[in-house]
């Protein structure tokens, strides 16, 4: 009698791959995001955790399975496009990465650890902590590697401690919602974590370290160490995430209904926490901003670097560029530029998604021309929750009536899902046809 036995996997690999997966999209900057969204959505917080989750965590741990299974690069998701659209889809990727997260990370960092205490200005702190990534891009020093992995920790506990004591110590009396549309609000405002984007720009750093640690494993062993991890490492951002947004929802009579993402966040973890704990926290989150921006700088560069020959100039042209670009953006209000990254968001995400979905559904679902057909209808239906963005709401309304969830600003979905079914029809239905 034949058995299917499976080596069981490695406790220790498991638990490493996690963290590390948690880590990647565990970013500083992503944290400003959920307390806010509570802290509008009231009682109907749990519908925005919902579609929160999805964009901000279940699509880019999907993202890393797609790598785990194509074992490639970012030019290798978009490829099956056509190699032209893939580079390009490549260097819009990189621009968006290092003209806005980026830059984020030092309006966050003068937010929470600055303008509390010193009565300095954004542009200064943009200038010195951009001159400081840059002087770290061109060193690549391995030191902010080992700090990354004591920050998350840090921060991790005292959020863990934040969410416990709001849960446990509050009255859960929420105010009514202020949003007409909590799940697609959830959804949209998972875009700017950029995790999906994360996925797939550094993802492929995850599976060589898999196949660096893990050199006899098979292939099958790897895919299901992959799967696992992501599995624990979606739940802990689910639960970090979901409590976030929770505590966000319990404060909803706490403060003024215009405060800021970074000074909520701030004003919960000294009514939780205590004003030292909030000092610590705010130190911990530009720590790991910092290494978020020279980890972006360096990734761009890198790519850049590639395409030219791998050209030292290249390298640190863009790299200048890119803290150049932080310094100019970075000094301008958090809030500022989130409202500044929507139209971006509003083409590329979508783009970024059912990339993920194709390269992640079975080899027999996702021949080249089934990526060509959706990919074009996601870019075509793309286009009316772009205008909208830019103030162009009221000119393309009439059309937008006529799209299924157009008015939750996901005209996409069901077009991308339609054409998917047609294109794959229509391609078995080829494939029978030239069987002799």
């Amino acid at each position: 009698m034949k058995t299917n036995y499976q080596q069981p996997i490695n406790k220790k690999s498991l638990t490493v791959t996690a963290f590390a997966l948690f880590s990647l999209f565990f970013g500083a900057g992503n944290l400003i995001l959920p307390p806010l969204l509570g802290f509008k959505s009231g009682s109907l917080w749990w519908l925005v955790t919902l579609g929160f989750c999805i964009s901000g965590v279940l699509i880019p741990i999907l993202g890393i399975m797609a790598h785990a299974k194509i074992q490639g690069t970012l030019f290798d998701f978009a490829k099956k496009v056509s190699p032209a659209f893939s580079v390009v889809y490549c260097y819009l990727i990189y621009a968006i990465a290092i003209a806005l997260p980026s830059p984020r990370t030092a309006s966050v960092t003068h937010e929470m650890a600055i303008q509390p205490f010193w009565n300095s200005s954004s542009l200064h702190t943009s200038l010195l902590y951009f001159l400081l990534v840059f002087v770290f891009v061109i060193n690549r020093t391995k030191v902010l590697d080992a700090l990354g992995k004591l920050l998350t920790p840090g921060i991790l506990i005292i959020l863990m401690i934040m969410i416990a004591t709001a849960i446990f110590t509050l009255d859960f009396d929420f105010l009514l919602s202020k949003m007409s549309q909590p799940f697609s609000s959830g959804i949209l405002e998972g875009y700017q974590t950029f995790d999906a984007i994360g996925a797939v720009v550094v993802g492929a750093v995850i599976i060589i370290s898999i196949n660096l640690k893990e050199k006899a494993a098979s292939f099958e062993e790897k895919k299901r160490l992959i799967g696992y991890a992501g599995l624990w490492a979606g739940i802990g951002l689910f639960l970090v995430y979901g409590g976030l947004i929770l505590t966000g929802s319990l404060f909803g009579e706490v403060f003024d209904q215009e405060i800021s993402r970074t000074a909520l966040l701030r004003g919960i973890s000294t009514e939780t926490l205590g004003q030292k704990a909030n000092i610590l926290l705010s130190v911990l989150v530009s720590l790991a901003c910092f290494t978020t921006a020279v980890g972006i700088v360096t990734g761009t560069s890198d790519f850049i670097k590639s395409r030219f020959n791998n050209s030292k100039k290249a390298y640190l042209t863009t790299a200048f560029i890119g803290c150049l670009l932080g310094v100019l953006v970075g000094q301008f209000n958090v809030g500022y530029i989130i409202t500044v990254a929507v139209p971006s968001l509003m083409f590329i995400y979508p783009i970024t998604i059912v990339l993920i979905l194709l390269n992640v559904a079975p080899e027999k679902w996702g021949q080249s021309r089934v990526f060509k057909h959706v990919i074009w209808t996601t870019i075509l239906f793309s286009i009316p929750d772009f205008l909208g963005s830019i103030g162009f709401g009221e000119q393309i309304s009439p059309f937008v009536a006529w799209i299924p969830l157009g008015q939750y600003q996901m005209g996409w979905v069901l077009p991308a899902l339609l054409v998917f079914i047609i294109s794959n029809l229509s391609q078995h239905k080829s494939e029978k046809q030239s069987i002799p």
